[in-house]
């Protein structure tokens, strides 16, 4: 199900960039870029979607007229954090693994958004394994830096630690 009972858009979803099978497959990426993906839009509807269900109703993500004329942007922007959930989007689409009975999200290391989202912008994210630990139990942790790109900025949308934990079959 999708925010509000729209569809995301997303463009020509592709087959993952890195196929890796167990920890030595995810081992084999550390240090290493994958993607970028695909581009995705971002439309006024999820940003508004996203401000329904987080009741961030700030101006700058909501109000189209407001933000041409007040915003320095000259429009609306998506949320930070709309921003860093569509990361497990595109994770789906950078990197799928074998060899685990399951991966749960442990949460994120250091996360910024060093340039905004504009409504109706592209974004398109790549991934770096940076580190692949053991924790006891048959239980792996994962670190994954996402960089999420817009199209045509010099700068990334957003750059976060990603911190995953796997167990291992």
């Amino acid at each position: 199900m999708t925010l509000g009972g729209a569809k995301p858009q997303i463009c020509c979803r592709a087959v993952a960039v890195a196929e890796v099978q167990g920890i030595e497959g995810l081992k084999g990426l550390i240090g290493k870029e994958i993607g970028p993906g695909e581009w995705r839009e971002v439309r006024q509807q999820d940003i508004d979607s996203f401000a329904d269900l987080s009741g961030d109703h700030q101006w700058i993500h909501t109000d189209v007229e407001r933000a041409k004329t007040e915003s320095p942007f000259g429009t609306t922007i998506a949320h930070g954090n709309l921003t860093l959930s569509m990361i497990d989007g595109f994770r789906l689409d950078l990197i799928t693994t074998t060899g685990f009975k399951l991966g749960v999200n442990y949460g994120w290391n250091k996360v910024r958004f060093p340039a905004p989202v504009p409504a109706g912008s592209r974004v398109r994210a790549k991934a770096e394994v940076i580190s692949v630990d053991e924790v006891g139990g048959g239980w792996w942790q994962v670190v994954t830096r996402f960089t999420v790109e817009v199209e045509g900025s010099e700068k990334p949308a957003c750059v976060a630690d990603s911190v995953g934990r796997a167990l291992a079959s």
